[in-house]
Parts: C-alpha cells; structure tokens; sequence
C-alpha cells in the first residue's frame, strides 16, 4: 500500500480530526481519482477517507458489517457534511501488492482462492444490502449513459457494440443470485495479509449480499492485471473449487463489467 508522507493542511479537515492529524506523522495512501486516503501513524495507525458527500455511506455501513464479522477495519467515525468523510482503524500487515506477496505468486494465487472461499461459506442472511440488485442497475445506468469498455469482457468473449454485451447480460443474469456474501472489488490492494495471515478486507463500498461469480471475475482478474500474466487463472478456479464455478455466470459478470 503505497504511502507518502506528507505536511497535513490542517485546515482542510473537518474540526473532528485535525487534533489527530496535527500530532502524527501523515501518510497519502490516495490510489484512485474519486477519493483520498491518509494513513494517520498514531497509536496502532488509522485511515481516514473522504469523497464526495453521500459517496461513502454505503462503505460505512459494510465496513461495519464486515467488522462485526471479524474480516475488516473497525468505523470510528463518519461524518457527512460538503464532503464524506471515514475514519476507520488500520488493519495490520499489507495489501496483497506487497512485494513478499507478488513475490511468490503461487503461493499468493492460492491464498486469495482459500479466503475467498472461506469468504463466500460466510452466513449472509443478516447482510443489510442486496448487492446483485444494485449490480445490475448500475450496468443498466451506464449502459443507458454511454459508458462502454470491452476490455473487461471475460475471457473469449468480445463485444464490439454495447448491445452485443447487453444481449447477454439480459440472457443471463438469471444465473446470478443473492446468496453469498461478497466483497465486491476482490483484487489484491484490499486484501491484507500480515506475513502472509489473512488480517481483513478494505475499500468495501461494492459489497453485500449477492453472487459468488462477481468476486471469482475480480479474482482472477487482479491475478492478471498485477502479475502481468493470465498463468493463474486456472490455478485460481482450481484453488477456490471450480465445481462451484459456473462459466456461464462469469461470462455475464463480464459483459456487466463492461458497463463499468
């Protein structure tokens, strides 16, 4: 997890956290454009997050939830005013991008497939959010919108107009369910390992109750993006149990990823 230690201006935070920002040392941990992120190097560490007003209440809630479950960060804080804001603890260790993880790639592609196994065995009938409702909604948004990218396809398949991928999101989604708990954005940077024991998951906005298939698709997905290669993708299937894969819901998680 990239961190960068920075001189805080103070006055850009909300009254709440500047006592703790002006007496610790601050980290930018910011890693895409539509939020920042500073770890905060006090007590056991902690991140504080914020975005734009609304944007992090659906994380709050499934951070908490996660939480409760033992598998993320504690909330401590959350305040909504021109800007959210998310103060939470630091789950100890690193993210999977870490070099001792990329490092020893087998090894890294069969840690991931277990915990998300052990993931997805987790009793979801007390998730406050129905995540597939919500997916298809947001590919439907999008699609109305204009936004396109094939490049997320799944693999084998390629679409050359937004309708071809359309056509087999309405197909299929009927084989995705809301029957698993999910993370919503499996990829290596929220995952956290402490010398290699699974510590908690981070950046939970995209999670809830909802199909196993999505974070499958992530899975194998950030194994290729941060590995540079697609070797593990089978090894991925056969580590998590590919008897509870079913490609065709693959293919419709990808055609719906197109959508952004």
């Amino acid at each position: 997890m990239k961190r960068t230690l920075i001189t805080p201006q103070i006055a850009e935070f909300p009254n709440e956290f500047r006592s703790l920002v002006s007496s610790a040392d601050v980290y930018d941990s910011s890693c895409s454009p539509e939020a920042r992120v500073w770890f905060i190097d006090k007590d056991s560490g902690y991140y504080l997050k914020t975005s734009q007003k609304g944007s992090l209440s659906k994380e709050v809630e499934l951070t908490a939830y996660f939480c409760k479950k033992g598998l993320g960060a504690h909330v401590l804080e959350y305040i909504s005013n021109d800007k959210d804001w998310l103060l939470t603890s630091r789950v100890m260790g690193e993210d999977c991008t870490y070099s001792q993880y990329l490092d020893d790639p087998k090894r890294l592609c069969d840690t991931i497939a277990e915990r998300l196994r052990i993931l997805h065995e987790t009793d979801p009938s007390d998730c406050p959010v129905d995540r597939t409702v919500e997916y298809f909604a947001g590919a439907e948004h999008n699609y109305k919108a204009g936004m396109f990218d094939p490049s997320y396809a799944y693999k084998g398949d390629s679409f050359k107009t937004p309708s071809d991928a359309w056509e087999v999101i309405e197909k299929g989604k009927h084989l995705l369910r809301s029957d698993t708990l999910i993370h919503g954005d499996y990829c290596l940077p929220n995952i956290m390992l402490d010398n290699w024991d699974f510590s908690g998951f981070i950046d939970l906005g995209n999670g809830g109750r909802g199909d196993r298939h999505i974070d499958i698709f992530w899975g194998a997905w950030t194994l290729e993006f941060n590995l540079k290669t697609d070797e593990y993708r089978e090894r991925f299937f056969d580590a998590y149990g590919r008897e509870r894969i079913d490609i065709d819901a693959l293919r419709v998680v990808g055609a719906a990823e197109t959508f952004g």
